[in-house]
């Protein structure tokens, strides 16, 4: 019997993002760069981004994505909440420190910018000074670039980083009967997500095992577990009850991405890829009634509002 989808929606809320596409030798090399550039940026509560992985592209990838040198990549996007005052510094920041050290330092590894946007980071001349005085500008692929020796030879990146508004936040919740099968449905969305263009998952396996509220008894905390969600706090009288009967494992996917049209169709296949699985009991998701953001995404597609 499939699992109930709760009458409820998700709060997506704006964000400052950037897209970058890295290539490598091949795809071993790819997937290294990618795990080092996306690294310790589950969240912005204590991240300085939210970091992850679109897609791969190219051969051994979406070959429909033809990258400019020929060779396998893989697209990542950094966001960074659009109501932070320093967005903008932060979110160049977060870039310069991945493509940096990250990218950079990754054998065999080049980077291109994929938003061509009227805002920009002058990237690549940042991380070009790596050169000591020896990085030059070039044209290739049709492209300016710059050229950076390393020990490995060459690096070569886009001149210019974009970055546009997207939005952060979209989210699904799993309610299992147990801790296996609400990981083995929050698994099949996650796979089902990966295949959604323009999308990323940011925790470890797509996946939070540790769902968070804004706001905490602790001053210098921002955030703090939803215990009303705790399965292990539902006999605790001062903890509002917020469990289905028989829920003893809740895991949540957060999905982030380059428009409301993307975060929507990815939401609709994880729901669709997950809702049969054993022991699950309900599918949900998280929002504050709207005062975090305005970009809602319905569980049910009928009562979803037109994008506008």
């Amino acid at each position: 019997m499939p699992a109930q989808i709760d009458d409820t929606y998700a709060e997506a809320f704006r964000s400052l993002y950037t897209e970058f596409l890295i290539t490598a030798r091949d795809q071993t090399w790819v997937k290294h760069a990618v795990d080092s550039a996306v690294g310790n940026a589950a969240s912005t509560i204590l991240c300085d981004c939210e970091a992850g992985l679109d897609r791969f592209v190219g051969p051994g990838g979406d070959e429909s994505f033809e990258t400019p040198d020929g060779r396998p990549g893989a697209i990542v996007q950094l966001h960074v909440p659009r109501f932070w005052k320093d967005r903008v510094e932060k979110l160049e920041r977060a870039a310069l420190v991945r493509i940096s050290q990250n990218v950079l330092t990754c054998p065999t590894a080049s980077c291109f910018n994929l938003l061509d946007t009227e805002e920009y980071y002058q990237m690549g001349r940042k991380v070009a000074y790596f050169g000591n005085g020896k990085q030059r500008r070039i044209e290739r692929f049709g492209r300016k670039m710059w050229w950076v020796p390393i020990l490995g030879g060459e690096f070569v990146l886009d001149r210019r980083l974009g970055y546009a508004d997207g939005l952060m936040g979209g989210n699904l919740w799993f309610f299992g009967s147990d801790a296996d099968s609400a990981l083995e449905a929050a698994m099949k969305g996650v796979e089902e997500i990966a295949k959604s263009p323009g999308v990323v998952m940011c925790f470890p396996g797509g996946i939070a095992g540790s769902g968070s509220k804004p706001g905490s008894n602790y001053e210098f905390s921002i955030a703090s577990t939803y215990e009303k969600y705790c399965p292990l706090l539902q006999d605790d009288p001062e903890v509002e009850q917020g469990l289905p009967e028989g829920v003893n494992s809740v895991m949540e996917i957060i999905i982030n991405g380059r428009d409301l049209e993307t975060i929507i169709q990815a939401t609709r296949a994880a729901i669709e890829a997950s809702k049969d699985t054993e022991g699950l009991i309900m599918i949900s998701a998280g929002n504050y009634g709207g005062r975090l953001g305005k970009n809602l995404v319905y569980l049910d597609p009928d009562q979803q509002p037109p994008i506008e």
